[in-house]
């Protein structure tokens, strides 16, 4: 089940979507939006899988968005104007779906969503106690635990800082952070996720590894604190 949210200042439009959307498998809808900002607050919280978003709204604008989302969702872009349809690519959208369109053609975006989604979920292999597998091109790589330093987010992609090297995959901190071992690495930002044995001390809100400073978040302080078990 694939979750998604829509967001479109146009009412009738939104509603018909939304009666699309009920007809397709496996789509749950957890939320219908009329602006941009409203969407931004509810994704500061809450994850989706895909994002059906419309480009022309008063206040933010979709594409507007798209730029400041640290994590963003599989993105269709709807809209009545043709000519945001490179702007939108630019920013890895999944589809570009043009006012009026057919239930046939968002069942076709959508089902280019699900199988970015499906590649997505393949490029982590099963995590074990010390170690996953990722997919680097056509090779499939171990990767070692002891040996990330941090895991930062690259819009669509994370991106894995090792000791050795770094390597950029196909999917979010929220998966990462979902199959990595709790006990060893925490969340300390929007945009990064860090291994605790690495970090060595933390200081005017930022973490420090290997003399390197990476924001805390307010919102992700308490939980690495408590991780860390302080004396």
């Amino acid at each position: 089940m694939y979750k998604s949210l829509i967001v479109d200042d146009n009412n009738v439009s939104g509603v018909m979507l939304h009666e699309m959307l009920k007809k397709i498998d496996g789509i749950e809808i957890a939320g219908v939006f009329t602006s941009a900002i409203e969407a931004r607050n509810y994704l500061k919280g809450n994850t989706v899988d895909i994002l059906f978003l419309d480009v022309e709204m008063p206040g933010m604008t979709g594409l507007e968005l798209l730029r400041v989302l640290n994590e963003r969702p599989l993105t269709i872009m709807i809209t009545a104007n043709k000519e945001y349809a490179v702007e939108a690519f630019e920013l890895n959208v999944v589809d570009f779906l043009v006012k009026p369109f057919s239930l046939a053609r968002v069942t076709l975006a959508v089902e280019k969503a699900g199988e970015l989604l499906l590649m997505r979920n393949s490029q982590l292999k099963r995590v074990e106690e010390d170690h996953f597998f990722i997919r680097d091109n056509k090779a499939i790589r171990k990767v070692q635990l002891a040996d990330i330093r941090w895991i930062e987010s690259k819009g669509d992609y994370v991106k894995i800082i090792t000791d050795d090297s770094n390597h950029i995959i196909h999917s979010t901190l929220k998966n990462m952070e979902d199959n990595l071992p709790e006990n060893k690495f925490a969340r300390i930002h929007r945009g990064y996720l860090i291994s605790l044995d690495k970090l060595e001390y933390i200081e005017d809100g930022a973490a420090y590894i290997d003399g390197i400073a990476l924001p805390v978040s307010e919102t992700y302080k308490n939980e690495l604190l408590r991780k860390l078990r302080l004396l």
